[in-house]
Parts: C-alpha cells; sequence; structure tokens
C-alpha cells in the first residue's frame, strides 16, 4: 500500500464523525488504515439507514429491532450472508467500543448471532502442479520472468498473504540467518525460514532488479518493470497467469496458493501449531480449516497400514 493512500484514507478518517473509534482501532488495536475505512463505511451506512427508517440522529439509542430490520434490508439488496456478517461484525466492534467507554450501558448486539454461510471447499493446488509451474520458470532469465518465479516460490514456501508479499522489503531478507521478515496483520511480525532454492531467486532477482532504470534508493523487494512496487492486481495475474497453464481447477489465486503450503505441511506430518505460526495466525480455529486435506491423507495411511483393513 502506497504512502499517498494511506495518508488519503487517514485524511478521510479524520473527517468523520467516528473518529475516536478509528482512532482507537488504528493507535490501540493495531488495525490496518484499509480494514479501518471499511469499518467506517459500513458504520456510515448503517448510520444512513437509521436516520432514514427511525429519524435517529445518534447511533447510542439504537436498540437490536433496528439493528434487525437493517439485515433484512440488506437481504432484501441481495447482498451475500458473510457480507452481512462483516457488516455486522464492524458495529459488534464499535458498540463493545462505545461500552469500553462508558458511553452506552449495553450493546444491542449483545443476543445477535451471525447468518449461516454456506462452507465454500476450496481446493488446494496439488504438489504436481505447483512444480509443473516452477520448471516453466526453469529458463528464467529476464527481470520480470525472475520476478515471477519468486513471486510464486515466496507464496508456496512461505504461505504468506498477498499484502504481506508486497509489503516484502530488502532489508526483509536475512541470506545469512536464511529467513525472511514479515509483516501481518495488526503489524505482528514473525520470521519465516527460506528454503536455499529460493535464496537463489532472490539473489539472482536482485542483479535485474539493481539494473532497473530510475530505481533510486527504493527498499520495496518487488518492483515493476518501471521501478514501482507491485500491487495487487499484478500479483493476482501473476498466479492465474502461470496456473492456468498447469491446473484445470476453477479457482486460481494468491490464497489458494498460501492454502496448498499449508495443506501440502500438513499431509506431510507438520504440527498444526508450527503451521499457526507460520500463517500468522491469531488463533489455531484458523489454522484448522486446512485440515480437511490432511485427514484425507491420514485415512489412506490407516487404510493402508492397520493390519486388520484387509479382514
Amino acid at each position: 500500500m502506497s504512502g499517498f493512500f494511506i495518508a488519503y484514507i487517514y485524511f478521510l478518517i479524520k473527517k468523520m464523525p467516528f473518529k475516536p473509534f478509528t482512532d482507537y482501532l488504528l493507535l490501540e488495536k493495531k488495525y490496518s488504515p484499509h480494514t479501518v475505512a471499511a469499518y467506517t463505511k459500513d458504520l456510515e451506512r448503517f448510520f444512513d439507514f437509521i436516520t432514514n427508517q427511525y429519524e435517529l440522529g445518534s447511533l447510542l439509542s439504537v436498540n437490536y429491532s433496528m439493528v434487525r430490520s437493517w439485515i433484512v434490508y440488506l437481504v432484501d439488496t441481495g447482498i451475500s450472508n458473510s457480507s452481512i456478517n462483516r457488516k455486522i461484525s464492524s458495529l459488534k466492534t464499535y458498540y463493545k467500543f462505545l461500552l469500553k467507554t462508558s458511553q452506552i450501558s449495553e450493546t444491542p448486539l449483545a443476543k445477535h448471532r451471525a447468518l449461516k454461510v454456506a462452507k465454500k471447499v476450496q481446493i488446494p493446488f496439488s504438489q504436481t502442479e505447483v512444480e509443473d509451474v516452477l520448471e516453466l520458470f526453469d529458463q528464467a532469465n529476464d527481470f520480470e520472468t525472475l520476478r515471477d518465479k519468486l513471486i510464486v516460490e515466496l507464496f508456496y514456501s512461505t504461505g504468506m498473504r498477498r499484502a504481506e508479499l508486497i509489503g516484502l522489503r530488502l532489508s526483509d531478507v536475512s541470506e545469512i540467518q536464511k529467513t525472511i521478515k514479515v509483516l501481518g496483520k495488526r503489524n505482528k511480525e514473525r520470521i519465516i525460514p527460506l528454503l536455499p532454492s529460493v535464496l537463489t531467486t532472490i539473489a539472482k532477482y536482485k542483479i535485474f532488479r539493481e539494473a532497473l532504470p530510475g530505481l533510486g534508493a527504493s527498499n520495496t523487494l518487488l518492483l515493476t518493470s518501471k521501478g514501482n512496487p507491485i500491487y495487487e492486481t499484478l500479483v493476482y495475474r501473476v498466479i492465474t497467469r502461470y496456473f492456468s497453464e498447469t491446473s484445470l481447477k476453477v479457482k486460481k489465486s494468491p490464497h489458494i496458493l498460501r492454502h496448498s503450503f499449508a495443506t501440502h505441511l500438513l499431509n506431510q506430518g507438520a504440527e498444526l501449531n508450527a503451521v499457526k505460526e507460520l500463517l500468522g495466525h491469531a488463533s489455531l480455529a484458523s489454522t484448522q480449516v486446512y485440515t480437511h486435506n490432511s485427514i484425507d491423507t491420514l485415512k489412506q495411511v490407516y487404510k493402508n497400514a492397520h493390519p486388520r483393513n484387509s479382514k
């Protein structure tokens, strides 16, 4: 995320009536400006609805019946249950803040239950599919191809998120320690080991990177050919472009590659807690969504190894 974009979000936030809340999210909870902007947008739309429907000038006197009517309105507009749950999560966080600051005595969302959401089964790339993609880079000998190879390798060897990859700096890579420092959600840092093959790609890429015209003193690791930081749609295009050549799966994205990283580690016997730390998850529950594929592997091992299976 560019410094200009962050500054612009801060400017918008200061102009909004929820500034004490947004300051709390930014300064105390360490939420990203992007997340804070999304929360504020949800609150503004809820406030508009409450003002129009109930002629309230403040959210302090809202009751759950009013919240429920907003939910019904959102359902009628065709918004998915998962999107509605996210918006209500913004409200819950806001009212928890009001409770904490003694502006209200109880939250109108105390008894709210999230709408049911159908579980989406995300199918990871197979190890063969990933290896086939990496083989496409065997003859990589130019800046963009080496950069794209590094993007794929970093995703698959570290499991980092797309935003984390974009924010990587040259100084985050330690060739001596063979590690990379990743700045995750809420500015939490984690150190991830790097495979020798990835370090080799980084070394080759840096040679071409340093030859970019007008590079200046940029510390950003991954750049465009014009010397600018890479951006989200570019990363997405890289993954879809190369995996479209080796995979017939409908969903191809950086997150699926992160999903593949976790699933393959678990299939090879990695401990769930270790994978949790590598992924930068706050809770074990977030990591457990990747265990369904490793369960299939365990079933196969059980089937092949149990002495009574043939009886």
